[in-house]
This record gives structure tokens, C-alpha cells and sequence, in this order.
């Protein structure tokens, strides 16, 4: 392997955890080398809670991507052929390097993306995680063998790699959505190249030195990082040489790289948009119900596609369960992610705040209650307090949207004195099916009966009973409607990444 180049000069921030930014490299990751760009171009990466640069990153265009593209197909049948066991010792290795990482890898996460300290943490332990469950399936790809039903042949049907793979992760989870895709990838025996989002690029890199220390040979893996994803993208999309997309992010891209797909018939796996229902019912353990909505609504500052978007809470228990929640909420410390004691940081850019204060502002326009936060704080960085609104009526926008921000909107269901009536289960699934998402729903309720009752007519793909969490690397992610297509995670995460093949082989008749 080629001797890695010098690190790149960087600008960080004072409170951004500086030192550990300043080590990781900025240039682009192709065949196991560190390159410029080929136009020599760089894009600043800004720390959400000061506004300040934390770094320039090599920008790509199509030139760099086509060539990285090109390697990761040169590479693919070498990739291929190596064993089970060495794929799955090097995504072994990879878990016992971050793990080893933590501190560091979090730094450079909170710097560019805001979390606080403590969840950056959290999100290395999981992200990690997904390089030891499919470590653990990279010996366990299987295949079956039988005979026609005449006895004239033999059906052998094996699982091969499904070749070059374009995967595209977002900036909300930098670490854990690049361990989610490569971890499949590299047990299936796939090469790929690598999109970050533009925003938080430095964990990605990162990530990529560690899998280079773990062994993963050359070309295997290339990153690209770009202030033009659109241009970058469709260089892959229309190449033909890769054979896979998974893409994490809006449904309105996924749909836009779903048509870019079918040029070349690739597969694809999309994990897309939500509208996360949480329904509280009149039999609900009410602080159980407060505890799951914090987790639901708050983890990654509410910038989650599995963040609770919409609160269904019966109307009679409505009020105990605004007055704790809220409680709550408020007690909530806003600031630098990386300030010892902060439990909320910035959102990742300022049109992230424009976005939740204009829903805020339309919700409370339409009737709503303010009964926390809901106002822009003073200062730099990219801030919004953690916010209440209760009475939100269906017209509101934000009930329509992706709040993707620290605002629950409390919505009731039900009658006050009618607590047992049916009627509101039937009401409270009509509402939280009225809508075009399908990614995950919360249920909180006492009566088991209920929850299945529930839990199967919720048109998602994943279901938190009496939970606010649902995503776990043993666990199949994923959506149903125009939440997405495929899973990641699970028995079922390193099928995306092999197709099947069926051979037929005579029997001699004796």
C-alpha cells in the first residue's frame, strides 16, 4: 500500500475539540491513497456551535468520481474471491480500533456536527457495533442444494457479491450510517465508493484511516467528498459499472436516485424519510410514556428520520403528560456540544433553524401553544431550544413534515371522559396513517391486547412498544410507502449486498 501523505493544514475552532480534528486527513481516499481533488478545489466544513471553519476538504467533481468509481470495479474480483474469514477478521479488527478511538472519533463528530459529548460517544459504540455483526455474518452467507422434482437434476443456489457499490450516508449519524453500509459490504465480499454528506465529512475520513489500519486492502473502499453531490452521483448513477445503491437521506433524492437506477436496472436500498407517529393511550404508564419521548423526540437534537414527529396523546391523560413532559424539556442544557454537562447542542446549519422556527412559527399561527421554548436564542451558532407546542391542529405544517429539530407537537385523541371508548384507537390509527411515510411508529399503552392490536395496523416498517428506541444492528432498519425500500441491520442487512444464483447440474441416470 501506498505510504499515506501528510496531513492536510486545518482551522479548528476553540471548544471544537481541536486536536483531534487537526489529525484527521482532508483529501480525497481512492485506492488506498490520500489525493487532492482534481481541480485542487476545497470546501469548508463549519462548526455549528460557533460558526467557525473546522476544516477544508478536498472537493471532488466528476473526474474524481469516475475514478474512483473505476477502481472499486478493478478491484471487485480480487475482493471477491478472498475468504469469508479475512473479511470478517478485518471488520473485527475495525470494531476493536474504534472502540479504542472513542474519544477521539467523538470529537471530531461533535465538532462537525454539533451532538453533544455523551451521544457522540453512543453513536461510536453503535456504529461499531455494525462492523461485529457483520463480521459475524461474513461466515454465515449460506446457500441450498436440491434436486427437480423429476430427479433429473441438481439445484445448487449460491449468494454472490453484488459487485460495485455506491453508498450515500447522511450528516445526522456520520459514523454510524457509514458502519451500516460498509459493514455488509465488505462481509459480502463489495467493493465501493463512498459519498458523505458535505456537512460532516471528517468522521467519514476518519473512519476510513481506521479501516485502512484494520487491513482493508486497497480500492476497496474509496471516499469521495464533494460540495457537488448531484454531480458526483450521477458520474456513478450512469456509469454502469456499479451494480448497488444504498442511500440514506430524503425521500424527495431517493426518488430522484430510484429513476437514476433503473438506467441500469441496479439495485437499490433506500432508507428515506419519516413521519414518526407516537401514540400515548389512556391506559399508558404516563412517566414511561415521558421517559420514551425524550429518547424519541431528543436523540441527535430531534434530527432523526426515526424521530417522534407527530405525539398522539389521549385526552385523558393529556394534561399530566404535557405538564411532565414539558418539565422536562425545560430543565434540558443548551449549548456547545462539546461543554462538559450539555445535553442539547446546535442543529447542523442555519437553515436547519430557519426550517423549525418557520414550522413553530405556523403551528402557534394555526392555534397552537407554546408551552416551551419557541424562540431563537441570541448568540452564534446554529441553536433552538427545546420546545413544547400542545393543541397542534392537523393543518399545521410541521405535521406534514420532517420537524427535524427539538420541538414535540402534542396532539390529542380521544374523549376526557371516555378513557376505555374503542373509538380511539380506530381515531388515533386513521391519523397516524395519514400520511405518505411509513418509517417507524411509537405505541405506549398497559394493555397487551392493545399494543398487538395496534402495533400491526400501523403502516411502518418498525414499531417502539412501550420503548422510544427501535434501531439496533441485530434488527432489520427500514420503511415502508415512501419511507424506503430494503434493510439495513439484521439477518437480512448483508442480503442487499448478494445476488442469487441458481445452478442446474444433470444426474446421471444409472
Amino acid at each position: 500500500m501506498t505510504a499515506p501523505a501528510p496531513a492536510t493544514p486545518h482551522i479548528a475552532g476553540p471548544h471544537s475539540g481541536p486536536d483531534a480534528v487537526s489529525r484527521v486527513r482532508t483529501d480525497l481516499f481512492i485506492d488506498g491513497t490520500w489525493t487532492p481533488a482534481a481541480s485542487g478545489e476545497r470546501f469548508e466544513v463549519v462548526n455549528p456551535a460557533t460558526g467557525e471553519v473546522l476544516a477544508r476538504v478536498a472537493d471532488a467533481d466528476a473526474t474524481d468520481a469516475r475514478r474512483a468509481l473505476e477502481i472499486a470495479a478493478a478491484h471487485q474480483g480480487d475482493w471477491a474471491a478472498t475468504s469469508p474469514r479475512y473479511r470478517s477478521e478485518i471488520l473485527y479488527r475495525a470494531n476493536q480500533l474504534i472502540m479504542a478511538r472513542v474519544d477521539e472519533i467523538a470529537a471530531v463528530m461533535t465538532a462537525e456536527m454539533g451532538k453533544p459529548l455523551a451521544e457522540a460517544k453512543g453513536e461510536v459504540a453503535y456504529g461499531a457495533e455494525f462492523f461485529r455483526w457483520f463480521a459475524e455474518e461474513a461466515v454465515r452467507i449460506g446457500g441450498d442444494s436440491t434436486t427437480t422434482g423429476d430427479g433429473s437434476h441438481r439445484i445448487v443456489v449460491t449468494r454472490q457479491p453484488v459487485g460495485p457499490c455506491i453508498l450515500i450516508t447522511p450528516w445526522n449519524f456520520p459514523l454510524a450510517m457509514g458502519t451500516r453500509k460498509i459493514g455488509p459490504a465488505v462481509a459480502a465480499g463489495c467493493t465501493m465508493v463512498l459519498k458523505p454528506a458535505e456537512l460532516t465529512p471528517l468522521t467519514t475520513l476518519l473512519l476510513a484511516e481506521i479501516l485502512v489500519e484494520a487491513g482493508l486492502p486497497p480500492g476497496v473502499l474509496n471516499v469521495v467528498t464533494t460540495s457537488d453531490p448531484s454531480t458526483v452521483v450521477t458520474e456513478w448513477m450512469e456509469s454502469g459499472l456499479a451494480r448497488k445503491i444504498s442511500f440514506t437521506g430524503s425521500t424527495e433524492v431517493g426518488k430522484l436516485l430510484l429513476r437514476q437506477a433503473a438506467g441500469t436496472v441496479m439495485r437499490t436500498s433506500m432508507e428515506l424519510g419519516g413521519n414518526a407517529p407516537f401514540i400515548v393511550c389512556a391506559d399508558a404508564d404516563v412517566s414511561r410514556a415521558v421517559d420514551g419521548l425524550m429518547f424519541a423526540k431528543m436523540r441527535n437534537i430531534g434530527q432523526a428520520c426515526t424521530a417522534a414527529n407527530r405525539v398522539f396523546v389521549h385526552r385523558s391523560v393529556i394534561d399530566e403528560f404535557t405538564d411532565a413532559f414539558a418539565a422536562k424539556m425545560s430543565a434540558l442544557r443548551v449549548g456547545d456540544g462539546a461543554a462538559e454537562g450539555v445535553q442539547v447542542g446546535p442543529l447542523v446549519e442555519s437553515k436547519a433553524v430557519e426550517k423549525v422556527s418557520a414550522l413553530v412559527s405556523d403551528a402557534v399561527a394555526k392555534g397552537a401553544r407554546v408551552v416551551c421554548g419557541g424562540e431563537n436564542p441570541d448568540g452564534p451558532g446554529f441553536f433552538y431550544p427545546p420546545t413544547v407546542l400542545t393543541g397542534v391542529g392537523l393543518d399545521a405544517d410541521l405535521t406534514r413534515t420532517e420537524i427535524f429539530g427539538p420541538v414535540a407537537a402534542i396532539i390529542p385523541f380521544g374523549t376526557a371522559d371516555e378513557p376505555d371508548d374503542p373509538a380511539a384507537d380506530d381515531e388515533v390509527l386513521a391519523l397516524a396513517n395519514d400520511t405518505p411515510w411509513g418509517l417507524v411508529g411509537y405505541l405506549f399503552s398497559q394493555d397487551v391486547d392493545r399494543c398487538a392490536r395496534l402495533s400491526a395496523a400501523l403502516e411502518t416498517g418498525m414499531v417502539g412498544v412501550n420503548t422510544g428506541t427501535v434501531s439496533n444492528p441485530a434488527a432489520p432498519f427500514g420503511g415502508v410507502k415512501e419511507s424506503g425500500l430494503g434493510r439495513e441491520g439484521g439477518r437480512v442487512g448483508i442480503e442487499e449486498f448478494l445476488d442469487m444464483k441458481y445452478t442446474a447440474t444433470p444426474i446421471p441416470r444409472r
